[in-house]
């Protein structure tokens, strides 16, 4: 069987791009550029491995995933990917300031490689292109020409070739330029403009509109008994009363309600089907978990949890005085800011099980970002 690894270069400094950490990881999309590469191709069926190159100093930014150091050029960066795989036939080298690469273009290049010992994707130049001589010079003819991106695909073997081949100190554009500078032919197929590099600031404001957001929003609702012997934890915080709530895990009434919310953004059903209350594990389990999973899920959907109301029902306890509280350490499950998190409270006048004191209820609302590109 053929094995197909990618290598995600990472090592860069990105200065021209500004801000405190290298543009690689800079946030896009609510999430470290860098994570949707490593997205695109690990969720493709033809890529084995994904392997990340980083300079030293960059590990807490890849936690969870295989790296290894690059050099000080990226053709260094490159060669110490290519000596990290084992047993490697097809290798894609991709450029982690090119965040949106689409399993349209990884099959082109995979089966391309069927004839070619390389491929590369390229749009075709369309603006008009001008010689500089101090001043606007000749025309020069376009027809003929390309701009070339990443993701790059060898032949394992010929890419390592033409790595030991190329002569020292003598740095090449692209790893294109140094297999068929060794007599191989690398052909081109389509590539796309969601492949632009992010260079600049104000590159950075083009990639989030690429991104095509679309806001959600989905309602959650929780309800249990209040009984004697146990705790009552209302929005991850301890709130001291003569009962507590019985039920899944810490019976957290509020984050049960959000946590249905926030999976309701995706359609991704509710907290039963996710964690059954009928698996053990979960017998007083912290609530915080469930809803950490739920965003994650969001996230992995390529969405952002933007924002979260809940409203607590019952007669006692007052909330009142736990409503900071509250709100604070909703805020800290969430990542958000805490100006991004509502609390509230009411009764329902005495009327029904939680009015004769039976028992608390929440309602939950969670809005959330998602964009409409996919892989």
């Amino acid at each position: 069987m053929t094995r197909t690894a990618a290598i995600i270069v990472a090592a860069g400094r990105g200065e021209r791009c500004g801000g405190d950490v290298p543009k690689q990881f800079a946030p896009l999309g609510g999430r470290p550029m860098l994570d949707w590469s490593i997205a695109a191709f690990t969720g493709h069926p033809a890529i084995d491995e994904v392997l990340v190159v980083i300079a030293p100093g960059q590990e807490d930014h890849v936690a969870g995933h295989r790296f290894v150091y690059g050099g000080a050029e990226r053709r260094d960066s490159v060669a110490a990917g290519l000596a990290a795989l084992d047993g490697c036939d097809r290798v894609l080298v991709h450029d982690a300031a090119r965040p949106f690469v689409s399993a349209a273009v990884i099959d082109r290049l995979l089966e391309t490689l069927d004839a070619h010992e390389g491929a590369v994707p390229a749009v075709q130049v369309a603006d008009t292109l001008v010689r500089w001589t101090g001043q606007m010079g000749d025309t020069v003819p376009r027809a003929d020409l390309f701009r070339v991106q990443t993701p790059q695909a060898f032949v394992y073997d010929a890419l390592v070739a033409a790595h030991r081949a190329w002569p020292a100190g003598v740095e090449a554009t692209d790893d294109a330029q140094m297999v068929r500078d060794t007599g191989h032919e690398v052909a081109l197929v389509l590539g796309e403009a969601m492949l632009e590099k992010v260079t600049f600031p104000e590159d950075f404001a083009r990639a989030e509109a690429m991104l095509a957001w679309e806001t959600r929003s989905a309602s959650g609702f929780d309800v249990h008994r209040l009984v004697d012997g146990e705790e009552l934890w209302l929005g991850g915080v301890l709130v001291p009363h003569t009962q507590g709530l019985s039920g899944h895990s810490d019976a957290d009434v509020a984050l049960h309600a959000i946590t249905d919310a926030v999976l309701g953004t995706i359609a991704a059903g509710d907290i039963g089907q996710h964690f059954p209350p009928s698996d053990p594990q979960w017998r007083g389990a912290a609530s915080d978990q469930f809803l950490r999973h739920a965003i994650g899920l969001v996230q992995a959907a390529g969405g952002q949890l933007t924002f979260v109301d809940v409203t607590l029902i019952c007669e006692a306890p007052k909330i009142g005085p736990y409503r900071e509280a509250i709100r604070a350490r909703i805020a800290d499950i969430c990542g958000l800011d805490a100006s991004r998190v509502s609390v509230k409270a009411t009764t329902t006048e005495r009327l029904g099980f939680t009015g004769r004191g039976e028992g608390i209820a929440a309602q939950a609302t969670a809005t959330v970002r998602v964009s409409g590109w996919r892989p």
